[in-house]
């Protein structure tokens, strides 16, 4: 047998990794591609250029910090602000706690788009144009609190691990926390939710919503996996009628028509009704989404855990549901995400969430038409907190191993 072997003039094959290949196979492999490719370059490069014009030289960005206050707290008592500060430190300070626990076993805290990130949050809040000064220092303290927490629960996170199992108690107290020194009461003085307002609102009706909108969608699931025929044709036609109904008509209905169900004198607040006009709409198609995880978990499992001695409420509990709601947390989370952004419906009803105070800020006739910058910065606002609960989300899948 004869081993042949390449001529030496031979040239190894081209590059096939990293972004010129990718561009090469991707947008320039045949000339029609290359031509489609030249066109849309063209297209966005023209779009893009006219938006940076736009934004440079024709828009009148002064609307935005002419009504800072309105856009993130609405009507709030400007001498009660010390009350919001100690709650976003709080939920800074959580989140921070947060994230590092998640990443406890990464061999880095600080990899490279984690410093972007940090650098911008920083380059906002340095060049938020805030009405004070010190909010200002205190935007950027906000950023420093999120590092240090993270670090150190990066940093202690694997010597103590159990520490991790304690996060949604700390997230459940710092809810009531926070809404005791938002709403007042008890020591405090108590602020009505009509001079709550803007981005404040609108976290606060979706954080609600949230809480309340998860267990009853998961037992709404479970409810229609039930073998009881009562119970399970109870929760099809409830998710059934309300996946029927468009939300406004909820909301419409949820504003006018639940205080004749309740007692004489008893009127709810507004908010209240808000709430939970979007919980049992939600509910509804959370159930939907944690149906579908049920029914991809094996019936294997459920016999196993029977044979084991297992009753069918603990083979739920601690069996099929947690995995069932491992595969679902995509869909759980677009819901929630789908949710946030149903706020905004919220304005049709009389509450001024952060579109209805963006409404408020451009019926004032010194602000007449100024429709692009607004829009344009509350849809920032509204993709920036969409956008994390998607990473939140993808981080929590690779914890739990849910990926492909």
């Amino acid at each position: 047998m004869t081993t042949t072997f390449p001529p030496a003039s031979t040239r190894p094959p081209a590059a096939t990794v990293g972004p010129v290949a990718w561009i090469r196979k991707n947008l320039f492999n045949s000339w029609f591609n290359t031509i489609l490719t030249l066109i849309l370059v063209w297209v966005l490069g023209t779009a893009a250029a006219r938006m940076v014009n736009w934004a440079t030289t024709v828009a009148q960005w002064e609307v935005i910090p002419a009504n800072f206050q309105l856009f993130f707290v609405g009507r709030y008592p400007v001498n009660q602000f010390w009350r919001l500060w100690l709650v976003l430190g709080l939920i800074v300070a959580l989140a921070g706690l947060t994230w590092g626990l998640l990443v406890r076993t990464a061999s880095t805290l600080y990899g490279r788009r984690v410093l972007i990130g940090i650098g911008i949050a920083a380059l906002i809040a340095v060049l938020t144009p805030t009405p004070v000064v010190p909010y200002r220092l205190l935007l950027i303290s906000m950023v420093g609190i999120l590092v240090a927490t993270a670090w150190l629960a990066w940093s202690f996170g694997t010597r103590i691990p159990a520490v991790g199992s304690w996060l949604a108690l700390a997230w459940a107290i710092a809810f009531l926390v926070g809404l005791w020194l938002v709403a007042g009461g008890f020591g405090l003085r108590p602020i009505s939710t009509s001079n709550w307002g803007g981005l404040l609102l609108t976290v606060f009706v979706a954080v609600c919503s949230i809480a309340l909108c998860f267990p009853l969608g998961v037992l709404l699931a479970l409810g229609r996996q039930s073998s009881l025929p009562i119970l399970r044709w109870l929760s099809i036609i409830y998710i059934e009628v309300i996946r029927g109904i468009p939300l406004i008509a909820i909301l419409f209905i949820g504003q006018n028509m639940i205080p004749l169900f309740l007692p004489q004198g008893w009127r709810p607040d507004n908010v209240i009704r808000a709430i939970m006009g979007l919980t049992l709409f939600s509910a509804a198609y959370l159930a939907e989404n944690v149906r579908g995880g049920l029914q991809s978990i094996p019936r294997g499992q459920g016999e196993a855990a029977s044979a084991l001695g297992l009753n069918p409420l603990l083979t739920t509990g601690l069996i099929v549901l947690p995995q069932a709601l491992k595969v679902s947390i995509p869909a759980i989370v677009g819901q929630f995400i789908s949710l946030f952004q149903d706020t905004t419906l919220l304005s049709v009803v009389g509450i001024v969430e952060l579109l209805g105070i963006s409404r408020s800020i451009l019926a004032n006739p010194n602000f007449i038409g100024r429709y692009w910058e607004v829009y344009i910065f509350i849809g920032a606002i509204y993709w920036v907190f969409c956008y994390a609960m998607s990473v939140a989300s993808r981080r929590i899948e690779r914890q739990l191993h849910t990926g492909n």
